[in-house]
């Protein structure tokens, strides 16, 4: 089962790696989600699954005991697990609201017409005399 996991990890990593070389702003935005979530995956094996699939019991010490029954699931991966859905959901937020604004003020989400060199792109001031020398007064 252990293997079936990491595979399937391995298999959502890849799927990321290749949004994340698109070239819509979108499927880059989908691709930090999935490697995010290829992340977590691959944390939450580090625990291994031997011990949740034997029927491990939750790291809670009864009321009476005084440790914990064995075997127990390891509750650091867990929390570490989390913690990192937290964190990639704020940072999902923001790339999300980036990704809406960077598309308002370009009318694309096409990264290569976003990121056009500066002699290819029209600029405000295109049309404007531009004067090589200051004005001097006489």
């Amino acid at each position: 089962m252990d293997a079936i996991l990491a595979i399937v990890a391995g298999i959502v990593a890849a799927a990321a790696v290749y949004l994340l070389l698109q070239r819509r702003l979108l499927q880059v935005v989908l691709g930090v989600a999935l490697l995010s979530h290829a992340a977590n995956t691959v944390v939450f094996l580090s625990a291994g699954l031997n011990g949740i699939l034997d029927g491990a019991h939750m790291p809670i010490i009864p009321r009476g005991e005084t440790a914990l029954a064995t075997p127990h699931a390891d509750p650091l991966p867990q929390a570490f697990v989390l913690t990192a859905i937290v964190i990639a959901f704020g940072v999902m937020a923001f790339l999300i609201a980036l990704a809406w604004r960077t598309y308002m003020e370009t009318g694309t989400d096409d990264l290569s017409e976003i990121w056009k060199p500066e002699e290819e792109t029209a600029g405000p001031m295109e049309g404007a005399k531009q004067e090589s020398t200051p004005p001097t007064s006489s």
